[in-house]
């Protein structure tokens, strides 16, 4: 994020006993410190992030416990948040991810993520995947 002051927010939680309602929460708070975030951006950020940590736990503990850190970064120019997890290695490549047909029961979170933030990375270090999302502001 550059040029103008940064507010971080932090949250920790781990699957179980936590769920995506602890993001749904954290964010609810986010939203309420932070009031210049308009409502488009809070539903598009809102939507990468939770689908975002479902796929994580819902995959990457296969089948245990996976601990999470997600840090958001709220500035005049975008929003960043950093989700990491001490699950299995991801076998992901998050550009490509597409949407699939129609029928499908699954296989849409992180295409829906690309599809509502400005940019998508995923990378594996220190034994910990490293999930990162940005979305600049919209124009209110």
């Amino acid at each position: 994020m550059s040029g103008s002051a940064v507010a971080e927010h932090l949250l920790d939680f781990a699957s179980p006993p936590d769920d995506v309602n602890a993001v749904h929460d954290f964010l609810a708070a986010v939203w309420g410190s932070e009031p210049s975030v308009g409502p488009e951006d809070r539903m598009a950020f809102e939507l990468a992030l939770v689908e975002l940590a479902s796929n994580v736990v819902e995959h990457a503990g296969g089948g245990g416990r996976v601990a999470c850190s997600l840090a958001l970064a709220v500035s005049a120019d975008g929003l960043e948040a950093r989700l990491t997890d001490d699950g299995r290695p991801a076998d992901v490549d998050v550009a490509g991810a597409a949407l699939p047909d129609a029928s499908a029961e699954s296989g849409r979170g992180l295409a829906l993520v690309g599809m509502v933030v400005d940019e998508f990375r995923y990378e594996r270090a220190d034994d910990r995947n490293r999930w990162t999302v940005r979305r600049g502001r919209s124009a209110v």
